[in-house]
C-alpha cells in the first residue's frame, strides 16, 4: 500500500470549512426559512459565527416581532452547526434538549448568532448559542444537549 493510500485524510481549514458553507448548493430549507449565512468558523474554539436574515413576512407574530419558535429555530442552527465543526465536518449531533433564555424582542432584518460547542464528547456534546441585534445586544440565548452522530450513519 502506498503512503499516500494509507495516510490519514488532511484536516479542513477553517476557511475551507467556511467556504464549504459559502458555496453548498444544498442548503436545507429551513436554513433557508431562516436567511442563514456562515460569517465565521474556528475549530480551535470549537465556534461558529453565523448571520440570519429575519424576513418580516415570514417570521413575525402579531406583535411584529420575531416569533420566539423562529429565535430558537435560530439558536438550534447556531449551536448544530458548531458541533459539525467541533467534529471536523464528520459529524451532525441532533438536539437532545435545549432551554432558551429570551431578553429582548427580535425585530425583521439581519441577527448575528454565536454557536460554541462547551464539551464535545463521544456520545454528548454541550453547547450555547447567542443571538444579537445589529447594535450588539443579546436577544437570546440557549444552552443544549446534543447526540454527535457521524455523517456516514446518515448515508443510505
Amino acid at each position: 500500500m502506498s503512503d499516500a493510500a494509507s495516510a490519514e485524510p488532511e484536516a479542513l481549514t477553517d476557511e475551507a470549512i467556511l467556504q464549504r458553507f459559502l458555496r453548498t448548493k444544498n442548503q436545507p430549507t429551513g436554513s433557508q426559512t431562516l436567511g442563514f449565512r456562515m460569517v465565521a468558523v474556528s475549530q480551535a474554539e470549537r465556534s461558529v459565527e453565523v448571520e440570519f436574515d429575519a424576513k418580516a413576512e415570514l417570521l413575525l407574530n402579531p406583535m411584529r416581532q420575531i416569533q420566539g419558535g423562529y429565535l430558537c429555530a435560530m439558536l438550534d442552527e447556531c449551536m448544530s452547526v458548531a458541533c459539525m465543526v467541533a467534529s471536523g465536518m464528520t459529524a451532525v449531533a441532533p438536539t437532545l434538549e435545549m432551554k432558551t433564555s429570551f431578553f429582548r424582542p427580535g425585530q425583521p432584518g439581519k441577527i448575528r448568532g454565536v454557536g460554541k460547542v462547551v464539551k464535545w464528547g463521544r456520545q454528548v456534546a454541550f453547547t450555547e448559542g447567542e443571538l444579537f441585534d445589529p447594535e450588539g445586544r443579546l436577544l437570546a440565548k440557549a444552552t443544549g444537549t446534543a447526540i454527535p452522530t457521524p455523517f456516514a450513519n446518515y448515508k443510505k
